[in-house]
């Protein structure tokens, strides 16, 4: 996906290369990421970064332009430096592809090339469904994207449905999506938290109570016209019941209803 920023220059951290790594890895839980020939360690760093907030763990780098590993790569990472360090680099996209079983390119342009063509969230759902099978997500060159003998090399086509009047995205932004996609689709997502009541609902006499409680108040504050007094109660007891309150919530008002009338009424200016 384009993304133009200038270079960085590289740096000499440890760097595991293809050649050098005589066993395989162990199957990931979820597909291998692979940049080819990446420039920026910004966006290195930040793909590692997405990668983990979804649960991949494997990234691969084809060619990266002015060598591996690159200066600001880990601090790019937030904390995510166990993807970099275990990041596999290669000479050639064949050799990042070559144990891999189900390849996709990701593009933001038509190819006029004779694949199936998905948007994220499909394609990773394919992609959950393949039990057993080793699977590689190609991202292209920020300034460029894949070439269209990359893009021939995969089995299909992933494409994200963005404006038309502004269609570039960056390449750990286009990592995050899919990366979200893929824990999606595998069953994963699972909110780390849920914002149901810590409290039960209110009971029909507790919402009673506070009934009483907030027209007696107002009664003493001279709120109520004597002729409406009746169609304002009934008013603020829909607009109560329609609030769901909690026990809580009921406690907390007669609370704040006692303050109030423990001051005495107050002349209104």
């Amino acid at each position: 996906m384009p993304d133009p920023m200038p270079t960085d220059p590289a740096t000499t951290d440890p760097v595991t290369t293809g050649a050098a790594a005589a066993e395989p890895a162990p199957s990931p839980a979820g597909p291998v990421i692979i940049l080819v020939q990446p420039q920026l360690a910004e966006n290195i760093g930040m793909t590692a970064r997405a990668m983990a907030n979804f649960g991949l763990s494997e990234l691969r780098l084809v060619a990266p332009k002015n060598g591996w590993p690159k200066k600001g790569v880990r601090e790019a990472a937030s904390g995510a430096t166990h993807i970099l360090d275990g990041a596999v680099v290669y000479d050639t996209l064949g050799e990042a592809i070559a144990d891999l079983h189900y390849v996709l390119a990701t593009t933001a342009r038509e190819r006029g090339q004779m694949k199936r063509v998905f948007a994220p969230d499909e394609a990773m759902r394919d992609v959950a469904g393949r039990a057993g099978q080793r699977v590689g997500i190609l991202f292209g060159r920020e300034r460029s994207g894949l070439d269209n003998d990359e893009v021939s090399r995969a089995d299909a086509i992933v494409t994200f449905p963005v404006d038309a009047r502004f269609s570039s995205l960056n390449l750990a932004q286009g990592v995050l999506l899919m990366s979200y996609e893929w824990r999606r689709a595998a069953g994963l997502s699972v909110l780390p938290f849920t914002g149901e009541m810590l409290s039960p609902p209110a009971t029909r006499e507790a919402m009673a109570s506070l009934f009483t409680t907030l027209e007696d108040s107002l009664a003493v504050a001279g709120f109520y016209p004597p002729e409406k007094r009746d169609i304002i109660a009934r008013n603020m007891r829909d607009m109560l019941h329609r609030m769901a309150m909690t026990e809580q919530d009921v406690r907390t008002m007669r609370g704040a209803l006692r303050a109030l009338t423990a001051r005495g009424p107050r002349a209104v200016k």
